[in-house]
């Protein structure tokens, strides 16, 4: 069996760690990097960690809108396809990278599998909220971590083609938590004492985009008399110089950081605040109570636990969760056995794919 395995970002790249490793025990894989995350900090590190194979392809998108993004990967990715003629091509999550290896492969008639299948906000303005259901009802298997997303996707008639199988991100924390707190020395490198920091970060468009919103949030961060570690994403260091928005002495803005880096920091902090679904999703399973910086979360049960709450870009509401919001004292185990990328080889090799005509 050949699987084309589709990555971009930097959730795509943890997730295809564990998974590449299972495919390729028993089958051959043909790694595309679409460059969609391009530089070191935010591509290159997590290939070197996580002793990722390096890609057979990269196709060198870089960045630019959601419309020429997603076209230039869609274009550059058929070609791919026609010279491989895999039996799969899988996806993960809801980037750009996502919509664009789905459509190729539908258009081409290859048979699709996408991994952290079935989330859903109900946000139709976030565009990950539109790659991901695009990209759902595109393929042929859907992998979802949690029974939430099961229920998702059965309410949108696609129950006959999903199965649970766990979220790949907690398999990878349960193989590089332990290595990560050896090799990372990022507390040492800032003066940070486990649970005296408040670590945040912000990327979403939503948010970078919308001026009254990143006023709010730098508003909350510079009320905030604790210590603040914040990774900060290029377009959102471009948009706080552009609408001339300064952060306070106690919120410590560095460079975006490696996976064993953001893993200690996570594990580390007394509170995260993100708009990062994966961070929301990392947090929970380091053990650390989250803020979501958005008004929705597709992560609806770490909200249900108690360990996530999520309060927009409002000033007030984040200051008020910040010194008040404690997660319950449960912290049930929502994402699988930690064998999520057996079961997804396992899941493809059952599957009798559809002639492709390339």
């Amino acid at each position: 069996m050949k699987v084309v395995s589709v990555v971009g970002a930097r959730p795509e790249f943890i997730q295809a760690a564990p998974l590449s490793r299972a495919i390729r025990t028993r089958h051959q894989e043909v790694l595309v990097h679409t460059g969609q995350h391009y530089d070191y900090d935010m591509s290159e590190v997590f290939f070197q960690q996580l002793s990722l194979p390096k890609p057979d392809y990269n196709l060198g998108v870089g960045s630019g809108s959601h419309a020429r993004q997603t076209g230039e990967i869609l274009s550059r990715m058929e070609a791919v396809l026609q010279q491989e003629k895999p039996d799969w091509v899988l996806v993960r999550g809801d980037t750009n990278s996502t919509l664009a290896g789905a459509l190729a492969a539908a258009k081409l008639c290859i048979p699709v599998a996408h991994v952290e299948s079935g989330l859903r906000s109900y946000d139709a303005h976030m565009p990950e909220e539109i790659n991901r259901v695009v990209t759902d009802h595109l393929s042929d298997v859907l992998f979802c971590p949690t029974p939430t997303a099961m229920d998702n996707l059965g309410r949108e008639g696609l129950s006959q083609r999903a199965s649970l199988v766990g979220d790949v991100m907690y398999e990878a924390i349960l193989i590089y938590i332990e290595q990560a707190r050896r090799e990372s020395r990022i507390l040492k490198e800032l003066g940070l004492q486990s649970k005296s920091y408040l670590l945040v970060t912000v990327h979403r468009a939503a948010n970078t985009d919308d001026v009254s919103n990143l006023q709010g949030i730098v508003a909350a961060l510079n009320a905030i008399s604790e210590p603040i570690v914040f990774p900060v994403h290029p377009r959102t260091r471009s948009r706080l110089k552009e609408y001339g928005l300064v952060l306070g002495a106690h919120v410590k803005t560095i460079e975006p950081v490696s996976y064993f880096d953001l893993l200690v920091l996570e594990s580390d902090a007394r509170l995260v605040l993100t708009d990062s679904g994966g961070m929301t999703k990392e947090a929970y399973i380091v053990g650390t109570p989250c803020l979501t910086l958005r008004d929705l979360s597709e992560w609806i049960e770490t909200v249900e636990a108690g360990w996530n709450t999520v309060v927009g870009a409002d000033t007030v509401a984040i200051l008020q969760a910040v010194r008040h919001f404690q997660p319950s004292s449960e912290r049930p185990a929502l994402y699988g056995d930690g064998k999520t990328s057996l079961h997804i080889v396992e899941a493809l090799e059952r599957y009798v794919p559809k002639q492709s005509p390339i």
